[in-house]
């Protein structure tokens, strides 16, 4: 009875949904189960977030202010966890980082189970939508809930992993195929059903951890790929080559090949963070899991190689280091994006303000604020290129190829470019790195 009344209330728009989490995956969630006519509650920890959403403010540059202001016409957002009560639903995004070790960090699940634990009741489905490794959803939710409750009968439990691909889909998720799972039986159709709601399309998974395992496969996939390409270009630079040059002619092979580019490292929380999870779940079980290692230590290769070019440029121009002018192009870690997340370029400044490179300043038409780093006294803004400007710098690095950056502009009063990303043909006055 409790499952067909749930379903009948999904129907009927009557259920009320949570959002644990209201970042990157939670915040274009929320907006997505508003947009279909439910009240749904947000939650996050973050109160200078809190008050940005409350002020019909988008906290994310690609999500316009007008999807905010119709949450808030759909519902309500606070730190007040007490609401969780008023829910039917409860789905949670909360951060999965690494501790320094790399070891995983599930301190932001474990927390918000702790937040919410007092105020979950009968007949509530509760789903993570955080990445973690197999396992995570028994061991932190369903064993610690089923003393309280009768799991698949008067209260639900299902993972269901996230597939944001920040720049790209965040206002249109409902297209992405939405894998679910559940603790049961009664669980999975509960969950499925409550997805089918907002998603095109549905894939259940046999169990949680296979669906866990899932979204770790996906981007470790991504991972492995765009380790052995970034090892592919310190091959090729060593031989003097293009590597976007080879990657151009390789990928005119109708099968059996699949381009990835190189880049400045890796960034975002997704490919430098996830590889991690499976691989102490790995350890834990014995197996070594070298792909996975071997790609992580390869794309933090890139970084150490990027600033080898500049002190290889650096000494051909005779330049030495502590008067060296360096401007970065593009500080987030992909294209068109606000997200600095593990940016590659936060990476490399903080290497060459090390060695004493510290006369660097940065441009990026996205990230309008500053950008701290209190160990090297660290703290500026970004400027807007002129061709004067331009012409002041030895060095102009192109980190992340934002389309709003004018490449024309850029190469004619530029001394020197190290681009990173393909976007010029190599001459005399560019390098690859």
């Amino acid at each position: 009875m409790v499952s067909k009344n749930l379903i009948k209330n999904f129907y009927n728009k009557k259920i009320k949904i949570g959002v644990i989490g209201l970042g990157y995956v939670g915040l274009p969630l929320a907006i997505l189960f508003a947009k279909k006519g439910f009240k749904v509650f947000g939650f996050d920890m973050d109160v200078k977030k809190i008050k940005l959403l409350n002020s019909k403010k988008s906290p994310i540059e690609r999500i316009p202010d007008s999807h905010t202001r119709l949450l808030l016409r759909k519902g309500e957002i606070s730190d007040n966890f007490e609401k969780i009560t008023n829910c039917d639903v409860v789905v949670i995004c909360v951060p999965t980082p690494l501790k320094k070790n790399n070891d995983p960090d599930i301190s932001f699940i474990k927390n918000t189970m702790l937040l919410i634990k007092n105020h979950l009741r009968n007949n509530q489905i509760l789903i993570l939508e955080s990445t973690s490794y197999p396992g995570t959803t028994r061991e932190e939710f369903a064993q610690k809930l089923n003393k309280r409750f009768k799991i698949g009968v008067n209260f639900f439990i299902g993972f269901s992993s996230e597939r944001i691909n920040p720049g790209f889909n965040e206002n249109n998720i409902h297209k992405i195929p939405k894998v679910v799972s559940g603790y049961s039986k009664n669980c999975l159709n509960l969950v499925s059903k409550f997805y089918n709601l907002f998603f095109q399309k549905v894939i259940k998974a046999k169990s949680l951890e296979i669906a866990e395992f899932s979204k770790l496969l996906e981007n470790i996939y991504r991972s492995v790929n765009i380790g052995f390409i970034n090892e592919m270009k310190l091959v090729a630079d060593k031989m003097n080559l293009d590597i976007f040059e080879i990657i151009k002619v390789a990928k005119t092979k109708p099968f059996g090949f699949r381009p990835f580019h190189p880049g400045p490292g890796i960034g975002g929380h997704c490919i430098p963070i996830d590889p991690h999870y499976l691989y102490w779940k790995a350890k834990k079980k014995g197996i070594s899991a070298k792909f996975i290692k071997h790609s992580a230590e390869t794309n933090l290769k890139v970084i150490s190689f990027i600033k080898l070019k500049i002190l290889e440029l650096l000494k051909k121009n005779k330049i030495k280091k502590n008067n060296a002018k360096i401007l970065i192009l593009g500080m987030t870690y992909k294209p068109n994006i606000d997200d600095l997340r593990e940016s590659g370029s936060v990476n490399l400044m903080k290497r060459l303000l090390k060695d004493n490179i510290n006369k660097i300043q940065w441009s990026d038409p996205h990230f309008k604020n500053r950008i701290l780093i209190d160990k090297f006294s660290y703290n500026t803004k970004g400027i807007n290129l002129t061709p004067k400007i331009l012409k002041s710098f030895d060095i102009v690095l192109l980190m992340t190829d934002h389309d709003k950056f004018k490449y024309d502009m850029i190469y004619k009063h530029s001394k020197k470019i190290i681009d990173c990303r393909g976007r010029y043909s190599v001459d005399d006055k560019v390098i690859r790195a």
